[in-house]
């Protein structure tokens, strides 16, 4: 691609950035759900454009690998929508200056992708082997998300080194980042939320990147599909806020494409082989995934986790399980505001309520059970054995 394309489509991004957050962003108000809705079709809108005038001047190819990834990467990120709910929340950041920490979530996401994504380039084309470890690597995180039911947590090595270093506070002071107690100057939950979130945008970093060289190896594509997926994130977090959790099987989706991409690219490194002891060096006549299918199938796979999660018996139940977890959990988590804590027990109990027969489970029982506990003596069981 030429210098002059690239120029251009770096403005663009910058230009969307810069007016994201002068006109959205750096007055902090809560957004409604008319806003998020309205602002993330647009995003979505200037994708799909960008898409477009891909395909009519790059040709159906490019056309067809862009939006192969696109969509890969934007099922990818409501993934990574699961984990800034958990940072978030973790920190307890006020609903108002959420914005910006998405926002710098999106930035430092974009700035770390694309060194990976420049990295990754020059590694492929000078070690073919890393098909081999990129493909095995997708196959193995696909098994991961569906074996590992653990919650990330937000107090992650980034956070942890940031506390040791420089002195910090438990209380927000608005957007601050930095802000003086007791005479000294410390550092607020705002910048330890925004280092955990940045911690775990570079681990997220290793799944996606490899997810969308197995598509394409075109650079200009990767970077523009990676940046358009990630551009209105902040958007889809408050239309998705609340409806994430009804997104049931959304492991198992993100599993089945990044399993069927890792074979694809297992299947391309086999094609492409040159390693002594596989085939003695030699290509292996393989067939390999066109393009299109795999665009077919990134939109099936999509397609049966949203109506597998929102309209089956089955996706119905383990929604309504999740919700009094959801909210018990919460409980949990206020320790200290006993008005939050005392909200998430009433709609606790309202979401246990709508249980149908059969679905209370051991889990749900043993949370409950902390629950009153907690509400009872005014601390959680662990905390009292301790």
């Amino acid at each position: 691609m030429s210098t002059t394309v690239w120029i251009l489509t770096v403005a663009l991004i910058v230009a969307l950035l810069l007016f994201d957050y002068f006109f959205h962003v750096r007055k902090a108000h809560i957004p409604t759900i008319k806003e998020a809705a309205v602002w993330s079709s647009i995003y979505v809108g200037i994708a799909v454009l960008f898409g477009v005038v891909v395909w009519i001047f790059g040709g159906q190819q490019m056309g067809v690998e862009y939006f192969a990834g696109y969509l890969t990467e934007k099922a990818l990120s409501v993934d990574n929508l699961f984990v800034f709910l958990l940072v978030i929340a973790s920190f307890k950041v006020p609903r108002a200056d959420q914005q910006k920490v998405l926002l710098f979530g999106i930035v430092f996401s974009l700035i770390a992708r694309t060194a990976f994504i420049f990295i990754g380039a020059a590694a492929l084309e000078r070690f073919a082997v890393l098909f081999y470890i990129f493909g095995l690597f997708l196959i193995w995180t696909a098994g991961r998300l569906i074996t590992d039911d653990s919650d990330d947590d937000a107090d992650n090595i980034a956070v942890r080194v940031a506390k040791k270093v420089i002195p910090s506070t438990d209380h927000f002071d608005g957007d601050k980042l930095f802000t003086v107690e007791n005479g000294k100057r410390v550092m607020t939950p705002m910048l330890l939320v925004m280092v955990a979130i940045g911690g775990t945008d570079v681990m997220f970093a290793f799944d996606s990147i490899p997810a969308i060289f197995g598509i394409t190896q075109d650079v200009f594509i990767v970077f523009t599909a990676v940046t358009f997926s990630l551009l209105g994130l902040r958007q889809l977090y408050f239309l998705l806020d609340g409806l994430l959790d009804r997104l049931v099987f959304l492991s198992y989706g993100l599993s089945a494409i990044l399993a069927f991409i890792g074979v694809k690219l297992v299947l391309h490194a086999l094609h492409e082989n040159n390693l002594p002891f596989i085939n003695d060096g030699e290509p292996v006549n393989v067939w390999e995934v066109p393009t299109e299918l795999s665009l077919a199938v990134i939109v099936v796979v999509i397609i049966i986790v949203v109506i597998t999660s929102l309209y089956t018996p089955v996706g119905q139940r383990k929604t309504r399980q999740n919700s009094v977890l959801k909210h018990a959990k919460e409980v949990l988590h206020d320790e200290d505001d006993e008005d939050a804590a005392h909200k998430h027990e009433s709609l606790m109990k309202e979401a246990h309520a709508k249980l149908h027969q059969g679905e209370e489970t051991e889990e749900i029982r043993t949370y409950m059970d902390h629950v009153a506990y907690r509400m009872k003596y005014g601390e959680n069981p662990k905390e009292a054995e301790a």
